[in-house]
């Protein structure tokens, strides 16, 4: 399909200069504030000088994506001479001292705007659309670039963190007799390349230095999509401060964070991340190369609960008037935009078997040090990795709990529950190792805008996945576990390169699914091949149906992975609000999967993503890192003519249907499952001809039991009818129990609803237009396209009914097909 794409408008920036300095560690230290709809507080970024300051003395010039061509303007801030305290705007409620008690017990256990109350509260320094050189200019400073929008900053200031008592055992020199720049980027240095069997201690006196004091504002501004920091007198990134702090608050429209209701009426925020991540939520690096660790203390009130990506089971820590403080860590080093949080009034459900003992859950989410046997080298830097611990690479159930709004509390027990240790163990089975140590699965909003989304130790699931039996829940389930290797674990180094994560994902979660339900190889195949066979006519239909650009897995081609010298880069068509409703990356990269397994054996392909897995894992990777493994380790006489070169050209740089599937799915028969839905299509044909007056002894058609893909399957066949009469399709619904159906079901048959203009079963397309928004987007698109006036009038109700609870890309999306 040509259409024209507009790059200025669709391609996501990343600001970063990671080429100079990166992040090492965050300490998140916010308030979360219902009644205003904002989070605030402070954030501590410890850096280290990037690759390129590592192989050269100084950096020269570097531009990054721009808006203009103005400069900035950095007023000169009052020079803090004195070390300075948190007295500022927040009130702190977690002093100093209570830091060293936590970190003890957890031992034990685009806006097109600029921000504009920068304007007035950042000490009058303007903000301005433009870009900088981020390097080393004679005479200039080094100016440090994060990625930042939608937020509010107040203030930025070195930490003092030879202020830390005990520090000294940090430096060189036994007692700090003089401060200086350098003796605070020796300490900061020396704490992040402590070894990773003292990963507690760190975590300690990483939280201590983000208590200390300041010692220092520096200049600051702010354009739409970065954050700019200076120091006067540092001019590279070796001079520049290794700690700093940044006072700040979200604003109510941020879009990484979504403020809203849950399914009983309770406020709740979450963030969703995509498609601009976190830099929303805190100013940050975003390029995935920035791989960091972190670690948030949040409060809020009483009544709710904080969850968010970290490895211990958090607990709430009492403070007076009212309010609990949530602590988290993490000590795997991810890019940025894998942080999560989710906070509501939700309901726990843990296993009967899973101890409610903090401590003895802790000890079971990670092992102290002494229990490390290392099982093997790991390619990746170091940190307490499950891979090299023997205990943890047989654990194939880790411990879970369910988090979900009250009213959800019985289905999620009854169903979700009980799913999740078969479809950890499935995962496990094929994979291996777990990467991650403990897993919260929480039921979102109903505004969530798809049907699952994967974070480190946080699954967030769409209630849209509850309904019906359990094959949807499971699915999806499985689907959001395969990312704790593929997406989170394993991360494309270029995130263009989609299908990395989600091409992966698919093909795995119908392996774990059939693992899971612990099914026969060839009931497991048949089922496969049904779901292949969805997702062929989903693919094809996409592909007529969108712009040939955005069908591209690989759309940057030999310039995969290249960024400028300063580490800027973009997400092509990271922006582009049509890509977001997309599966373009989902489905071309599982038939590739698919294809791969089939041509060398399922047995030689998962032995080898196993050793994939072992090799890559902690790691960023590029497609043609997993091409070239695979392909040095698979006979010579299966390749055959594979070679990377003709996979890019065929299946990831190429528009359209790839080739080689349209070669199978000509030549390819159909599966048993497949033909009978093929059967009881004809049969439903054939009732839907006969006259609509029957004769008593006329004999009724028999038809069978389907399982739901089937299910979805005779639907998408029966709207290639050009007409199907009311009594039939009273009869599909009866016959099927087409309401109770799940929602994947449940989608297909809204469609035949509205193409038939089936009024008696209008309220059904109501209520799934407002209970699984996650899915209804197409929907509306149907019923306004019919140009029936009743049609219109439901689904501009409906849109009227939800639009201020609806996820704001969907509500953009669905308000310019209205009107």
């Amino acid at each position: 399909m040509d259409i024209k794409l507009d790059p200025s408008r669709d391609d996501l920036p990343l600001m970063a200069n990671t080429s100079h300095i990166l992040v090492k560690h965050y300490v998140l230290d916010l308030d979360v504030d219902f009644e205003h709809h904002v989070i605030e507080g402070t954030i501590v970024l410890f850096f280290e000088p990037g690759d390129k300051l590592k192989k050269q003395s100084s950096s020269s010039e570097v531009t990054c994506p721009s808006e203009s061509n103005e400069v900035h303007e950095f007023r000169m801030l009052e020079s803090c001479h004195t070390p300075v305290t948190n007295t500022g705007t927040f009130s702190s409620k977690v002093g100093y001292n209570d830091i060293t008690i936590c970190g003890k017990r957890e031992r034990d256990t685009s806006v097109e705007d600029d921000n504009h109350d920068n304007r007035e509260q950042a000490s009058g320094i303007p903000s301005s659309k433009c870009c900088f050189d981020t390097g080393n200019h004679g005479s200039e400073n080094f100016l440090l670039v994060l990625d930042c929008c939608d937020l509010s900053v107040l203030k930025v200031e070195e930490v003092d963190v030879a202020a830390v008592p005990g520090i000294e055992k940090f430096t060189r020199s036994p007692q700090l007799m003089v401060v200086s720049e350098e003796l605070r980027n020796q300490i900061v240095h020396e704490l992040a390349a402590l070894p990773a069997d003292r990963w507690r201690e760190q975590l300690d006196y990483y939280a201590h230095c983000s208590q200390a004091p300041g010692c220092g504002e520096l200049l600051f501004a702010t354009d739409t999509w970065s954050l700019q920091i200076r120091k006067a007198g540092a001019r590279t990134a070796t001079d520049f401060p290794r700690a700093i702090r940044i006072w700040y608050r979200t604003t109510p429209e941020g879009r990484s964070v979504t403020w809203t209701s849950d399914q009983s009426g309770r406020p709740c925020v979450y963030t969703m991340g995509s498609p601009i991540n976190n830099r929303a939520l805190f100013p940050c690096q975003e390029p995935p190369v920035a791989m960091s660790t972190w670690q948030a203390t949040v409060r809020a009130a009483a009544s709710f609960v904080v969850l968010m990506s970290g490895e211990n089971s958090a607990k709430p820590t009492q403070l007076r008037e009212g309010f609990s403080s949530w602590h988290y860590y993490v000590t795997m080093p991810m890019p940025a935009s894998t942080f999560t949080i989710a906070v509501g009034s939700w309901a726990e459900m843990q296993p009967e078997a899973c101890s409610s003992d903090g401590l003895a859950a802790e000890r079971a989410f990670l092992p102290p040090e002494a229990d490390f046997r290392y099982a093997g080298a790991c390619g990746h830097m170091e940190y307490p990795c499950r891979f090299q611990n023997v205990s943890t690479t047989t654990q194939d159930i880790i411990p879970h709990r369910v988090f979900a709004p009250v009213s959800f509390r019985d289905v999620c027990q009854e169903t979700l529950l009980q799913l999740i240790p078969a479809c950890l163990s499935a995962a496990h089975s094929i994979l291996g190792t777990h990467p991650f140590s403990r897993l919260d699965v929480l039921i979102v909003p109903a505004n969530f805008p798809s049907l699952g989304m994967a974070s480190p130790h946080l699954i967030f699931l769409s209630q849209s996945t509850l309904t019906g039996s359990s094959h949807l829940c499971g699915t999806r389930l499985c689907h959001e576990i395969a990312h704790a290797w593929f997406g989170l674990a394993i991360g494309a180094r270029d995130w263009t390169e989609e299908w990395l994560s989600e091409g992966f994902a698919t093909h795995l979660e119908d392996v774990f699914w059939a693992e899971a339900q612990q099914l026969a190889p060839q009931e497991a195949q048949e089922q496969q091949e049904l779901r292949a066979c969805l997702r062929w006519h989903r693919l094809r239909d996409e592909v007529l149906n969108s712009a040939e650009e955005l069908q591209v897995l690989r759309p940057n081609r030999e310039n995969t992975g290249h960024v400028s010298d300063s580490g800027a880069s973009v997400v092509k068509h990271g922006l582009n609000p049509e890509k977001t409703f997309m599966q373009v990356h989902y489905l071309k990269g599982y038939f590739l999967l698919r294809f791969l397994a089939k041509r060398f054996g399922d047995e030689t392909y998962f032995s080898f993503l196993r050793k994939f897995v072992h090799r890559f894992h902690g790691q960023l990777i590029l497609s043609q890192d997993f091409l070239q493994m695979l392909l040095e380790n698979v006979p010579e006489e299966k390749r055959l003519e594979l070679s990377v070169e003709n996979i890019f050209q065929e299946w990831l740089e190429s528009s359209g249907l790839p080739k080689p599937l349209q070669r199978e799915r000509q030549a390819g028969a159909e599966c048993g499952l497949v033909r009978q839905v093929s059967t009881e299509v004809t049969k439903w044909i054939r009732t839907n001809q006969r006259p609509r007056k029957r004769k008593r002894r006329e004999n009724k058609e028999v038809f069978a039991k389907l399982l739901p893909d089937q299910l979805v399957l005779l639907l998408e066949r029966l709207l290639e009818q050009k007409t199907l009469h009311p009594q039939t399709l009273q009869s599909l619904q009866q016959t099927y129990r087409l309401p109770e159906q799940d929602a994947e079901v449940r989608h297909r048959w809204c469609e035949l609803i509205v193409k038939h203009r089936y009024t008696k079963a209008y309220g059904q397309v109501e209520r799934f237009l407002r209970g699984d928004q996650a899915m209804g987007t197409y929907l509306y698109g149907e019923l306004m396209v019919s140009e029936d006036a009743r049609q219109q009038q439901l689904a501009r109700k409906c849109f009227e009914l939800t639009k201020e609870q609806m996820d704001r890309a969907s509500a953009q999306v669905v308000a310019e097909m209205l009107f």
